[in-house]
Protein backbone atom coordinates (compact mmCIF):
# COMPACT_ATOMS: atom_id res chain seq x y z
CA UNK A 1 0.00 0.00 0.00
CA UNK A 2 1.58 3.17 -1.39
CA UNK A 3 0.90 6.84 -2.26
CA UNK A 4 1.30 6.91 -6.41
CA UNK A 5 0.27 10.54 -6.90
CA UNK A 6 -0.32 13.62 -4.75
CA UNK A 7 -2.57 16.26 -6.62
CA UNK A 8 -3.70 20.43 -5.30
CA UNK A 9 -5.80 22.64 -7.40
CA UNK A 10 -6.67 26.25 -6.31
CA UNK A 11 -10.42 26.25 -7.56
CA UNK A 12 -13.08 23.39 -6.46
CA UNK A 13 -14.65 21.10 -9.18
CA UNK A 14 -11.57 21.54 -11.70
CA UNK A 15 -9.00 18.43 -12.24
CA UNK A 16 -5.65 19.06 -9.62
CA UNK A 17 -2.03 19.30 -10.54
CA UNK A 18 0.34 16.72 -10.03
CA UNK A 19 2.88 17.26 -7.19
CA UNK A 20 5.95 15.07 -5.84
CA UNK A 21 5.62 16.28 -2.16
CA UNK A 22 3.10 18.07 -0.15
CA UNK A 23 2.73 19.25 3.60
CA UNK A 24 -0.70 18.23 5.05
CA UNK A 25 -1.41 20.21 7.49
CA UNK A 26 -3.77 19.03 10.92
CA UNK A 27 -7.31 20.36 10.87
CA UNK A 28 -6.61 21.64 7.38
CA UNK A 29 -5.79 19.47 4.55
CA UNK A 30 -3.41 19.53 1.96
CA UNK A 31 -1.57 23.20 2.14
CA UNK A 32 -2.67 25.26 -1.24
CA UNK A 33 -5.66 22.93 -2.33
CA UNK A 34 -8.92 24.69 -2.13
CA UNK A 35 -10.69 21.83 -0.37
CA UNK A 36 -8.78 22.37 2.45
CA UNK A 37 -10.16 23.81 5.29
CA UNK A 38 -12.05 23.36 8.88
CA UNK A 39 -14.57 20.73 7.94
CA UNK A 40 -14.88 16.97 7.66
CA UNK A 41 -13.54 16.37 3.79
CA UNK A 42 -9.64 18.03 4.22
CA UNK A 43 -8.27 15.37 2.11
CA UNK A 44 -10.11 12.93 -0.60
CA UNK A 45 -8.38 9.53 -1.33
CA UNK A 46 -8.95 7.33 -4.79
CA UNK A 47 -7.41 4.13 -5.29
CA UNK A 48 -5.10 4.59 -8.85
CA UNK A 49 -7.32 1.05 -9.95
CA UNK A 50 -9.86 3.09 -10.10
CA UNK A 51 -8.30 4.94 -12.79
CA UNK A 52 -6.61 2.60 -14.64
CA UNK A 53 -10.53 0.77 -14.44
CA UNK A 54 -12.44 4.09 -15.93
CA UNK A 55 -9.14 4.47 -18.68
CA UNK A 56 -9.50 0.78 -19.69
CA UNK A 57 -13.44 2.10 -20.36
CA UNK A 58 -12.24 4.28 -22.73
CA UNK A 59 -12.36 7.61 -20.32
CA UNK A 60 -8.84 9.90 -20.91
CA UNK A 61 -7.98 10.00 -17.68
CA UNK A 62 -4.74 10.71 -15.54
CA UNK A 63 -4.28 11.43 -11.90
CA UNK A 64 -5.95 14.38 -10.38
CA UNK A 65 -8.84 14.25 -13.10
CA UNK A 66 -10.55 13.30 -10.70
CA UNK A 67 -9.85 15.81 -8.57
CA UNK A 68 -8.45 13.38 -5.41
CA UNK A 69 -5.73 14.59 -3.55
CA UNK A 70 -4.04 11.29 -3.02
CA UNK A 71 -4.13 8.13 -5.65
CA UNK A 72 -2.73 5.24 -3.94
CA UNK A 73 -2.12 1.28 -4.90
CA UNK A 74 -2.83 -1.65 -2.87
CA UNK A 75 -6.34 -0.10 -1.26
CA UNK A 76 -10.14 -0.62 -1.75
CA UNK A 77 -10.95 3.03 -0.12
CA UNK A 78 -14.60 2.53 -0.12
CA UNK A 79 -14.24 -0.34 2.22
CA UNK A 80 -12.68 1.11 5.00
CA UNK A 81 -15.21 1.81 7.79
CA UNK A 82 -16.08 5.47 8.94
CA UNK A 83 -13.47 6.17 11.54
CA UNK A 84 -10.54 4.45 10.36
CA UNK A 85 -7.51 5.77 10.91
CA UNK A 86 -4.76 5.33 8.18
CA UNK A 87 -0.99 6.66 8.43
CA UNK A 88 0.62 8.13 5.39
CA UNK A 89 4.41 8.33 5.20
CA UNK A 90 6.12 8.80 8.28
CA UNK A 91 3.42 10.83 10.05
CA UNK A 92 0.46 11.81 8.67
CA UNK A 93 -2.77 9.95 10.16
CA UNK A 94 -6.17 10.97 9.00
CA UNK A 95 -9.24 9.66 9.83
CA UNK A 96 -12.28 8.62 7.13
CA UNK A 97 -15.08 10.99 7.53
CA UNK A 98 -16.67 9.92 4.60
CA UNK A 99 -17.47 7.44 1.42
CA UNK A 100 -18.33 8.80 -2.03
CA UNK A 101 -20.17 12.14 -2.07
CA UNK A 102 -23.25 13.18 -3.69
CA UNK A 103 -22.44 15.35 -7.17
CA UNK A 104 -25.70 18.27 -7.12
CA UNK A 105 -24.26 19.82 -10.28
CA UNK A 106 -22.03 18.51 -13.61
CA UNK A 107 -19.03 19.57 -12.60
CA UNK A 108 -15.66 20.83 -15.45
CA UNK A 109 -14.20 17.29 -14.21
CA UNK A 110 -17.13 15.11 -15.71
CA UNK A 111 -17.56 17.19 -18.96
CA UNK A 112 -13.74 16.83 -19.28
CA UNK A 113 -13.88 12.98 -18.57
CA UNK A 114 -17.31 11.79 -19.31
CA UNK A 115 -17.81 10.46 -15.99
CA UNK A 116 -16.70 11.38 -12.53
CA UNK A 117 -15.89 8.17 -9.79
CA UNK A 118 -15.40 10.46 -7.07
CA UNK A 119 -19.13 10.21 -6.27
CA UNK A 120 -19.05 6.28 -5.98
CA UNK A 121 -15.36 5.71 -5.26
CA UNK A 122 -13.69 8.56 -3.39
CA UNK A 123 -12.98 8.54 0.35
CA UNK A 124 -12.55 11.67 2.56
CA UNK A 125 -11.11 12.40 5.41
CA UNK A 126 -9.93 14.92 8.46
CA UNK A 127 -6.57 14.99 9.48
CA UNK A 128 -5.14 14.23 12.85
CA UNK A 129 -1.52 14.72 12.71
CA UNK A 130 0.23 16.74 10.24
CA UNK A 131 2.87 16.19 8.44
CA UNK A 132 4.89 15.67 4.55
CA UNK A 133 4.21 13.22 1.99
CA UNK A 134 5.58 12.24 -0.88
CA UNK A 135 4.87 10.12 -3.60
CA UNK A 136 6.19 6.51 -2.97
CA UNK A 137 5.59 6.88 0.73
CA UNK A 138 3.66 3.81 2.48
CA UNK A 139 0.64 3.54 4.31
CA UNK A 140 -0.36 1.89 6.82
CA UNK A 141 -3.92 0.83 8.36
CA UNK A 142 -3.78 1.99 12.38
CA UNK A 143 -7.01 1.02 13.30
CA UNK A 144 -10.52 0.17 11.92
CA UNK A 145 -14.13 0.63 13.93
Amino acid sequence: MKIVSIASSKKKGTRKTPLEEAYISKDHGLEGDAHAGPWHRQVSFLAAESIEKARQQGLDVTFGDFAENIATTGIDWKMLPIGARVQLGDSVIVEITQIGKECHTKCAIYYKAGDCIMPREGVFARVLNAGKIRCGDPIQILESP
